[in-house]
């Protein structure tokens, strides 16, 4: 009997087990686990797509980036030659290259008079103080005006990013926007928004109109400036978002530039107060004992002592330059 049980339930328990052994293998592909690592793997794919999508669009606006700086980097190493006409232009003067030549001359003939005539230097002093008069004087008057209206401009052109995000915010186009710029904002940022608008209306491009504005304000505020505007153009995206950005970071420049500026201030003067000291003296011995101080200009020897004191003074002059000026 126990027998006839063994060989009644062997074939089913081999039964039970091949079945198991099947509904196993067939399982998942009639369960919803199938269907929901289908559904992973489509919702995966398309996280991945648009993923991809998302890292095309950064590439392009990348590439973007690069041909519209290597384009603008062309044209300034084609146009690297900076005219006198530039020149003034970019120091707010009206004024044309014939008269400050002419300014220049007689500066320099000015000069010549006064070490010559009144102050009794040698001939050779004279062609000193005629050379500096007619090209170094004008010259360093004219960079330190540039660099006055730069700063001012720099200081201005945060805010005026940000009355063009807000209106565009509200709705109007951006020749508007920079049109209220232009009438409304101090010089010398209204003048320069000014020209844009203008060469506008002539045919000028908005895009050409910028880069004419670094060619007379070749500062890095302004090329990002350009270059946000110019690759919206091209490539489309949020220009609020982005000139809002831009106002950022030209702000954080403006605040880390004023830092500098503070932090180095006691060395300047340092420098200035050192450097002014030696034709300080000079001076102030020559108004009263004239006599006294007249061999350093009348001899051989004193000649040469001022020569040798002027070249070491201009050395340490700029090497204190070189160790007060940051850049960042």
């Amino acid at each position: 009997m126990a027998d006839l049980d063994l060989g009644f339930l062997a074939p089913i328990l081999i039964a039970l087990a091949f079945a198991g052994v099947v509904f196993s293998f067939a399982y998942p592909y009639f369960s919803d686990e199938r269907h929901k690592d289908k559904r992973v793997e489509v919702v995966g794919g398309a996280r991945e797509r648009r993923a991809n999508a998302t890292l095309d669009i950064q590439s392009s606006r990348k590439k973007s980036v690069a041909e519209t700086l290597k384009e603008m980097e062309t044209r300034e190493k084609a146009n690297k030659k900076v005219t006198m006409s530039l020149r003034l232009v970019r120091a707010g003067l009206k004024s044309k290259p014939r008269d400050f030549y002419v300014i220049s001359a007689l500066v320099g003939i000015l000069l010549a008079a006064v070490a010559v005539g009144l102050m009794g230097f040698p001939p050779a002093a004279g062609i000193v103080a005629a050379f500096v008069g007619g090209f170094g004087l004008p010259r360093w008057i004219l960079n330190k005006m540039t660099a006055r209206r730069q700063q001012k401009f720099t200081s201005l052109l945060a805010n005026a990013i940000d009355v063009i995000v807000r209106g565009i915010k509200s709705g109007l186009p951006l020749n508007e926007c920079m049109n209220i710029i232009a009438r409304e904002s101090p010089e010398p940022l209204a003048g320069e928004f000014r020209e844009v608008v203008e060469q506008q209306k002539l045919g000028v491009s908005l895009g050409d109109g910028l880069e004419r504005m670094c060619d007379r304000l070749p500062l890095p505020e302004v090329r990002f400036l350009t270059i946000v505007i110019s690759i919206q153009q091209q490539a489309g995206g949020n220009l609020s978002e982005a000139l809002s950005n831009l106002s950022s970071v030209l702000r954080d420049r403006h605040m880390l530039a004023m830092k500098v500026k503070a932090l180095a201030a006691e060395a300047k003067a340092s420098a200035a107060v050192l450097a002014s000291l030696p034709p300080g003296v000079m001076t102030m011995v020559y108004l009263s004992s004239p006599d006294y101080i007249k061999p350093l200009f009348t001899t051989t020897v004193g000649h040469f002592m001022v020569a040798f004191g002027a070249v070491w003074m201009l050395t340490g002059v700029l090497i204190m330059r070189k160790m007060i000026n940051f850049k960042f």
